[in-house]
C-alpha cells in the first residue's frame, strides 16, 4: 500500500476522536457521588384529603403511603382520598418546596425524610398559577437544605439528575438532559418549562431536578404520558421562577396577582395583538372603558402577541399598578391606563 494511501487511512481512523466533542468526556463515571450528597434534602409527601363534611376519626386514618390516588369509603365517615408527591427543604428551619397541586386541598400531610423520620407538616403559602407551594415541618433540629441553582445557565443537552418519590416507592433517582426550554404546554400563564428527558412518573410531583453541581435548577411538575407513566417527556418549573415564587411564600404566603377582568383571545396568525371577547363591567377593564372586540396591543410601550402573553404580564404586575394600555378600536389606535386589580380568587370569589 503506498505510503501516501497508508497516511490518509490513518488520518481517517483517528478523526472521531479529534472531532468529538468537548463535553462528551465530561459524562460521569457515576452518579452516586452526587445523589449522596443531594439525598438529605428530598422527602416524600403523603396526602390525606377527605371529601365530604363527616371526617373520620384521626385512629381510623389510613396510614400514609399508598400508591394514590385512591378512594376508600369508611362506615358513618367521609370518602377519604390519599395521593403522595415529592418535595425538597430549602431552610435549616423545615421550610419545603412542593407542587400546588400536590398539597393544595390537603387536610392532613405527612412528610417522610430521608433517614426514614415521618413528620406532620403544614401548608404554610401557595401559588396556584405557577403550581408552587411550601409547607413545614418541626422537626426540633436543623434540618439539610438544597440550594437553588441558576436555571438560565442550563443549556439543551446539560446533564440533569431528578428526585422524587415515584409511585410512593420512597426516595429514588433518575438522570437525563435538558432537552428543551420555554416549552409551553397549557398549564397555566407561567409554563415556560424545562423539558426533561429523565424518567419522571406520578409521585415525582414537586421534586428536585438538579445540576451536576447539585444545585436545584428545576421543580418537577407534570408529564405528558399516553400511559400514565414515564415516556421521557417531563417539565419541571425553572429555578429561577421557583425561587422568587418560594421567597414570596415565605415571607407573605401568597402571591397578589394581577387581574383586568376580560377574557382573551388569539387573533389570526400573524395579527398583533389580542382581541377582548369578554369585559367584566365591574372589574378594572370594564370601569377604565375597555370594550369586548377592543384589541390589547402593547402593555407599557411592550408589544403583545398572544393571549397568554397578556395574561403572564398583568398577572405579573402588583395589584394597584398602573398599566399603560395600547389599544385599537375598529382601527382606531389610543392609549389607556388601567388600574389593576386583584385577582377575584385570591379574594375568596370566583
Amino acid at each position: 500500500m503506498p505510503a501516501q494511501r497508508r497516511a490518509v487511512i490513518a488520518a481517517l481512523a483517528v478523526a472521531p476522536w479529534v472531532l468529538r466533542p468537548r463535553a462528551a468526556w465530561a459524562v460521569p463515571s457515576s452518579f452516586a457521588p452526587l445523589v449522596r450528597s443531594v439525598a438529605p434534602a428530598i422527602v416524600g409527601v403523603s396526602v390525606t384529603q377527605f371529601n365530604g363534611t363527616n371526617r373520620p376519626a384521626p385512629p381510623t386514618l389510613p396510614v400514609p403511603g399508598e400508591p394514590a390516588p385512591r378512594q376508600q369509603d369508611y362506615a358513618g365517615a367521609a370518602e377519604v382520598s390519599k395521593a403522595a408527591g415529592s418535595g425538597f427543604i430549602v431552610t435549616r428551619s423545615g421550610i419545603i418546596v412542593t407542587n400546588n397541586h400536590v398539597v393544595g386541598d390537603a387536610e392532613r400531610i405527612i412528610v417522610t425524610l430521608d433517614d426514614g423520620q415521618r413528620l406532620s407538616a403544614r401548608v404554610v403559602g401557595a401559588d396556584q398559577l405557577t403550581d408552587l407551594a411550601i409547607i413545614k415541618v418541626d422537626a426540633g433540629h436543623e434540618l439539610p437544605f438544597a440550594i437553588w441553582g441558576n436555571s438560565a445557565h442550563m443549556a439543551v443537552g446539560d446533564w440533569i439528575l431528578a428526585a422524587g418519590n415515584p409511585f410512593d416507592l420512597g426516595t429514588s433517582f433518575t438522570a437525563g438532559i435538558i432537552s428543551a426550554r420555554g416549552r409551553e404546554i397549557g398549564d397555566g400563564p407561567f409554563d415556560h418549562f424545562l423539558q426533561l428527558d429523565a424518567p419522571i412518573n406520578p409521585g415525582n410531583s414537586g421534586g428536585p431536578s438538579f445540576d451536576m453541581a447539585g444545585h436545584v435548577i428545576g421543580v418537577n411538575t407534570a408529564i405528558v404520558s399516553p400511559s400514565g407513566g414515564s415516556v421521557g417527556i417531563g417539565f419541571a418549573i425553572p429555578s429561577n421562577m421557583a425561587r422568587r415564587i418560594v421567597t414570596a411564600l415565605i415571607a407573605h404566603g401568597s402571591i397578589p396577582r394581577g387581574w383586568l377582568g376580560v377574557s382573551v383571545t388569539d387573533l389570526p396568525s400573524g395579527e398583533a395583538g389580542v382581541r377582548l371577547t369578554g369585559v367584566d363591567t365591574s372589574g378594572p377593564a370594564g370601569r377604565a372603558g375597555l370594550e369586548p372586540g377592543d384589541v390589547v396591543l402593547a402593555i407599557n410601550h411592550l408589544p403583545v402577541n398572544d393571549a397568554s402573553a397578556l395574561i403572564r404580564a398583568i398577572a405579573s404586575v402588583p395589584p394597584g399598578t398602573n398599566e399603560l394600555l395600547r389599544m385599537d378600536r375598529d382601527g382606531r389606535i389610543f392609549d389607556l391606563s388601567v388600574t389593576v386589580g386583584r385577582r377575584p380568587a385570591e379574594l375568596g370569589s370566583d
